[in-house]
């Protein structure tokens, strides 16, 4: 849109621009199409919109989503924003089967509408009063988006964007950074805004760091550890890390590292911040060890033998399946750590495991429950069993149901974390994108369904 069709429109609609809301209107309808651009929108993907004003982004989002769907595999959009005065506007504008618009505010938005919908790609002019929240709540590895281009206040832009030993440097830059890698696309005056704001904006891309630069480790200790080291930027680090996380030998540590006993936050880059979590992390653990029991044609045990080579060798083996249930009827899904050797990142059963040599199913599944997503249960009822097959892996598998209504603590290393999903929208999005779940849950879910309805 340009500035006289933003001023005609929030005249019609008897509107002025919030200042408390951050109400700055993008109209260079240039700029417009390029940001919209940075999204390489392809056929299948669910683009959000966040704050979307009088839809100066939209249209070009809409146009994207037109030229890029085709009748089986559509783009769909979804657009968020708070101010009740546009959201009639926006209905009136783009309203229409592929886009949705919702009257709510961003940060109190249930992100779990989003999930199943196909690949997930965030925009937005944000508020500046709020970017920084918006962007917590959105960079979740759960939801894990495969893009989001943000304009925001240059100076944090700067700070999502810098080097270590800079004053913009701090904690959000690195916690961020762990996950995601961060590119400042470019700047953009207050003068292509209406009403102008006093600050420039810049634009940046967040993308998923790929797996092989993301080194294992529990990244709520790491979160912990950034930010008390920055608690304090003047202190030296082992001080600030003494009082927020206790008992480790933070000097022997920094000297493994190479690092000066007298180093400050701001002088580790994001390697040596995850290095230095590594070194107190009891969550980094290697499996290959673990015992399992080796079973014959009919579920006999007959040996053990090391998880690695029980996987190598396709060795009959045992595992367990639980789907939990909450009082609503809703299913608690986990979505599997992208470090697990088998299916990283796909979504799965509530609690899933090997049966270790010397366990039963039913204690095999009690200890999963309590290391994965750390809860006792009180009745496991079995549903069924599935043969043992190159389908399965060459695990027999016992499926059980159980009632549950959280909350869960989840191990860094196994699962990145979990929701509870009607079962409508889970069959919907296993119809719609089978992949995005693990091989075994595709065969055990049907099978609790079938069971109870």
């Amino acid at each position: 849109m340009t500035i006289t069709e933003i001023k005609h429109a929030a005249a019609t609609i008897g509107m002025t621009p919030s200042r408390s809301l951050g109400q700055n209107f993008l109209f260079d309808q240039n700029l417009a199409r390029w940001i919209v651009a940075q999204l390489d929108i392809q056929p299948g993907d669910h683009v959000v919109e966040i704050g979307p004003g009088f839809g100066s982004l939209t249209e070009f989002l809409v146009l994207a989503a037109q030229l890029r769907g085709d009748l089986a595999n559509g783009v769909t959009v979804t657009l968020i924003e708070k101010d009740d005065r546009l959201i009639e506007h926006l209905r009136a504008r783009f309203a229409s089967a592929t886009v949705e618009i919702v009257h709510g505010d961003a940060i109190e938005f249930d992100t779990r509408r989003l999930l199943g919908r196909g690949p997930l790609k965030i925009v937005g002019n944000l508020p500046y009063y709020v970017s920084t929240p918006i962007i917590g709540r959105f960079a979740d590895p759960v939801l894990a988006p495969a893009k989001m281009v943000f304009t925001l206040q240059r100076e944090l832009a700067e700070r999502l964007n810098a080097k270590p030993r800079t004053k913009e440097f701090g904690a959000m830059t690195i916690c961020l950074a762990r996950r995601w890698i961060v590119q400042y696309l470019r700047t953009l005056p207050a003068s292509v805004f209406y009403p102008a704001p006093k600050v420039e904006s810049a634009v940046v891309l967040l993308e998923p760091r790929p797996r092989v630069e993301t080194p294992p480790c529990d990244d709520a200790l790491f979160d912990r550890l950034v930010r008390g080291g920055f608690s304090e930027r003047r202190k030296q680090l082992r001080k600030n890390l003494e009082r927020v996380e206790p008992g480790p030998d933070w000097p022997g540590h920094l000297r493994t590292l190479g690092l000066a006993e007298t180093v400050r936050a701001e002088e580790l880059d994001l390697a040596q911040w995850t290095q230095l979590t590594r070194s107190i992390d009891t969550s980094v653990a290697q499996h290959g060890e673990e015992l399992f029991g080796i079973v014959d044609e009919n579920d006999t045990v007959i040996g053990s033998l090391p998880r690695d080579e029980v996987h190598a060798r396709d060795l009959r083996h045992r595992a367990i399946h639980v789907q939990i249930f909450n009082a609503a009827g809703e299913v608690f899904l986990q979505k599997r750590s992208i470090w697990k050797d088998r299916s990283p990142g796909k979504w799965d059963s509530s609690t899933a495991g090997h049966v270790d040599a010397g366990e039963t199913y039913e204690q095999a599944a009690r200890r999963e429950l309590m290391e994965e997503i750390a809860i006792e249960i009180g009745t496991l009822t079995p549903i069924c069993k599935l043969g043992c097959g190159p389908e399965t892996g060459w695990e027999f598998l016992q499926i059980y149901r159980a009632e549950h209504e959280g909350p869960f603590r989840f191990a860094a290393l196994e699962v990145e974390g979990g929701v509870f999903l009607p079962v409508p929208q889970v069959r919907e999005w296993l119809a719609r994108n089978p992949r995005d779940f693990t091989p075994i849950f595709r065969m055990a879910f049907p099978q609790v369904l079938a069971a109870f309805g």
